[in-house]
């Protein structure tokens, strides 16, 4: 039994959730996304750890069912939303847009909301054509998702999440070129595009895109490469796979090989790791640090009743983050 695991991913769950609000009030709809989907999957890990922790007990059914959905999605959402900040970080290094507009905002943010919420649901609807039986339990790890492996089931479970990896590698890359270009004045076309991004969150946002991009194309491709070695099988008919659909497989520790054993623990790992990657990149900026000055002079003021000592030269500066400006210094 490995006791860490609901430990980490409840810390993992509680530390991506620390950048929210200045996301939040930025509209930062993709960045938004990555923390809605990384703690649902953190907070699953962590209650099926608790209640699979050493059995395979056919309990918490409907949980079973919602939950492993929830994965599902989080599959394609995460790349999505990986795509659509590479996409924007893209758009703002280059010359294409001198201005960001409230109008293209908006529209930005609504394509962001349809790719990282809207496909993600169609997403695990489709999933009913290639689940061929209820789901999975698998001691210590929990409820998994049950998938068909299939030629229909790569190219509908598998091969978007990689595209969209892919795409989001090629609008870095792009990003990147544009930033060497100008890399001399591109803290100032930053300022002048109105996106509200300096060089330091430009390049937080770019880095933080690109692990959780790779972290994503590593897991689905390890899942796809060992699906497909160890568990392909033709696609016949519906009936054939459907047949006993509301079947339960169980798998306890002690029957597991001991390199499948390793690579689910591997995998697991993944989200965990991603969600703590996310807190380091936004929680220790300048702008996390005025957000925590501000959040505890509101604590000393509205709790303690007490008056906050003026300090010379120093005033507090409250931003949103993201890709909002900092106000600027006197």
């Amino acid at each position: 039994m490995h006791r860490e695991l609901p430990a980490a991913s409840i810390l993992a769950a509680l530390l991506v959730l620390i950048p929210t609000p200045w996301h939040w009030r930025a509209g930062n709809v993709a960045t938004l996304a990555m923390i809605v989907w990384l703690f649902a999957v953190n907070v699953i890990y962590a209650v099926d750890s608790l209640i699979w922790s050493h059995t395979v007990a056919k309990v918490a059914l409907v949980w079973c069912d919602i939950s492993t959905k929830i994965l599902i999605g989080a599959n394609i959402a995460l790349p999505a939303a990986c795509m659509c900040v590479c996409i924007h970080l893209e758009q703002v290094a280059s010359v294409r847009q001198a201005l960001t507009t409230y109008a293209q905002k908006k529209r930005r943010q609504m394509m962001e909301l349809v790719l990282c919420y809207l496909v993600p649901v169609i997403w695990m609807g489709l999933h009913y054509i290639v689940q061929g039986h209820r789901f999975d339990i698998i001691e210590e790890f929990g409820c998994r998702p049950s998938i068909y492996v299939s030629i229909p089931a790569i190219f509908l479970m598998w091969v978007p999440s990689l595209i969209m990896s892919f795409v989001a590698l090629m609008f870095a890359a792009m990003a990147f070129m544009h930033f060497m270009r100008r890399r001399i004045t591109f803290a100032k076309h930053l300022e002048n595009s109105n996106s509200g991004l300096n060089t330091s969150r430009y390049m937080r946002l770019m880095l933080l895109a690109l692990f959780e991009m790779f972290a994503s194309a590593a897991a689905v491709s390890a899942t796809l490469g060992f699906s497909v070695v160890w568990d392909m099988r033709p696609w016949t008919n519906w009936a054939d796979v459907h047949w006993d659909f509301g079947r339960i497989d169980t798998y306890p520790t002690p029957f597991l090989p001991p390199f499948i054993y390793r690579f689910y623990y591997a995998c697991w790992w993944i989200a965990p790791v991603s969600a703590y990657i996310f807190c380091a990149f936004f929680a220790f900026g300048q702008e996390a640090v005025t957000e925590y000055k501000a959040a505890a002079m509101w604590v000393w003021r509205n709790v303690f009743r007490q008056k906050p000592k003026p300090t010379k030269g120093f005033k507090l500066q409250v931003s949103a983050g993201g890709f909002v400006p900092m106000p600027p210094s006197p």
